[in-house]
């Protein structure tokens, strides 16, 4: 008899339901009697590290486009049309004024002493600026009685290029006259497009006698 109230008492033990957990109260105690630890919740990238990732896609992407955009040693793009070309011409230096079958000229003897590449207000001498385009400049020359809005954006077109020379010149046969060594475009103003064309392939282009010389050091004072 008391076997079986003890098996009874058993089955009506195994059936009680278990409490649940209190709301807002840990199901599971650490050792001491202390509550365990909550689950950290995963956190997301914080802003100094999305600042940190669009910085570092930013200057890649200005990287990529001056890579893609500056001139290299033989020049970037292609040659404009129109373009004329006069081989087989002397490099010698000279001490005297030279008369040159071009205007401006293109080549020939010069002066041993180059022109300084920039901006320049006034007409220069032929003799250094020819030696400036056996190192690899262009020689931007224009009208003198050209307007100064024109003026202004042959200025734009320029900009801080380190082998370009910008300058009036009197007697030109156009307005506007882009030339590089053994190389020239005669053009009706500073809006021709191939004007652009010609100042992204020449400068250091596959014409320059001497690539990598410098187009300072010499005379001139530009802007």
């Amino acid at each position: 008899m008391l076997h079986g109230q003890c098996g009874m008492k058993g089955d009506v033990m195994a059936k009680r339901p278990t409490k649940p957990a209190a709301a807002g109260k840990p199901a599971l105690k650490a050792r001491g009697g202390r509550p365990a630890a909550p689950a950290l919740r995963p956190r997301g990238p914080s802003w100094v590290v999305i600042a940190a990732v669009v910085a570092i896609v930013a200057l890649a992407g200005s990287i990529g486009a001056y890579l893609a955009t500056r001139p290299t040693s033989a020049g970037t793009g292609s040659a404009p049309q129109g373009v004329q070309t006069f081989p087989n011409l002397s490099r010698d230096h000279v001490q005297t004024a030279v008369t040159y079958p071009q205007i401006p000229p293109v080549g020939g003897p010069h002066s041993p002493l180059p022109l300084n590449c920039g901006v320049y207000p006034n007409p220069v001498p032929n003799e250094n600026a020819v030696h400036s385009l056996e190192h690899g400049a262009v020689w931007i020359t224009y009208q003198p009685t050209m307007s100064g809005g024109e003026v202004s954006m042959l200025h734009q077109l320029v900009g801080t290029s380190k082998y370009v020379i910008l300058s009036p010149y009197p007697g030109l046969p156009s307005p506007v006259v882009a030339s590089a060594w053994g190389t020239q475009l005669r053009m009706d103003g500073a809006a021709d497009p191939r004007l652009a064309q010609f100042l992204h392939y020449y400068p250091q282009g596959p014409q320059t006698p001497e690539p990598g010389a410098a187009c300072s050091g010499g005379v001139g004072s530009p802007q």
